[in-house]
């Protein structure tokens, strides 16, 4: 399961708006790929769609799609927003993770 913060959650809803989503009804796509300095990275989009091969969680009233392939570097994470002037965006805070970069967008197992 991933979880939301609610300062991520009111950050998402609002982003959600802006681009025509819906936080009642749409996704957050939440993934991994290949790349970054620590060899995997965080991919955060929204999504309309549900695909067959996705896990389906919701939290703090916001509705997560992982892919499955994904899903078993991502259980357990904590989905945060770090806002002001030092602030980093999306945070991911990751159990899994033995290493990340010092940006926070890429780790390794």
């Amino acid at each position: 399961m991933i979880k939301v913060s609610d300062t991520a959650k009111k950050k998402i809803i609002d982003l959600m708006k802006d681009d025509g989503f819906d936080a009642a009804v749409d996704y957050v796509r939440v993934g991994v790929k290949s790349g970054g300095c620590s060899g995997l990275s965080y991919d955060l989009k929204f999504d309309k769609n549900k695909g067959d091969d996705d896990k389906i969680f919701v939290d703090n009233d916001i509705t997560i799609a992982v892919e499955k392939k994904s899903f078993l570097y991502l259980a357990g994470t904590i989905l945060e927003f770090s806002g002001g002037l030092n602030g980093k965006g999306f945070v991911f805070n990751n159990p899994n993770a033995s290493r990340t970069c010092g940006c926070g967008e890429s780790f390794s197992l």
